[in-house]
């Protein structure tokens, strides 16, 4: 099993996703990464989007958890407390990434235009803009690729 933690980070009512060209492909990601051996779902959320955005984030709470082909993603609300959007220096942005990985653009989407565009996954995308900014659900709300998407 391969478990995955996302940041979910809105400024100035958008949200920090990296925009993915890949294999004719073109869609935006939530930035977040696998959980490393000995690693908590928090911890490597705080360090992906450190490597991926260049920002550092607290994390503030687990709001969704989505089963992608049976693999458990974890998606948190996190508040930026420091380093500079567009920084990041994970692997993604190096010079001998595999080109077969495709490329990632950091950006900025306002969250009345996520429906507009392949925010991946949509679940968690759409529990967004029904959520932002003061209805979070008290608890995380679960979701899989198998099955329709469930209302908070």
């Amino acid at each position: 099993m391969r478990i995955r933690a996302a940041a979910i980070l809105i400024q100035n009512r958008a949200l920090a996703l990296l925009e993915r060209h890949r294999q004719g492909s073109h869609y935006f990601s939530f930035p977040g990464g696998g959980v490393d051996e000995g690693e908590s779902p928090e911890q490597a959320v705080v360090r992906e989007v450190l490597e991926e955005l260049g920002v550092h984030v607290r994390v503030l709470r687990r709001v969704a958890l989505f089963w992608f082909r049976g693999n458990p993603q974890h998606f948190f609300l996190v508040e930026q407390i420091g380093g500079t959007f567009g920084a990041g220096t994970g692997k993604e942005f190096s010079a001998d990434r595999n080109p077969a990985r495709g490329s990632y653009a950091p950006i900025w989407m306002p969250i009345d235009e996520l429906a507009k565009h392949n925010v991946l996954p949509k679940p968690v995308a759409e529990l967004i803009v029904r959520s932002y900014p003061d209805r979070w659900p008290a608890e995380p709300v679960t979701f899989s690729d198998e099955e329709p998407s469930t209302s908070p």
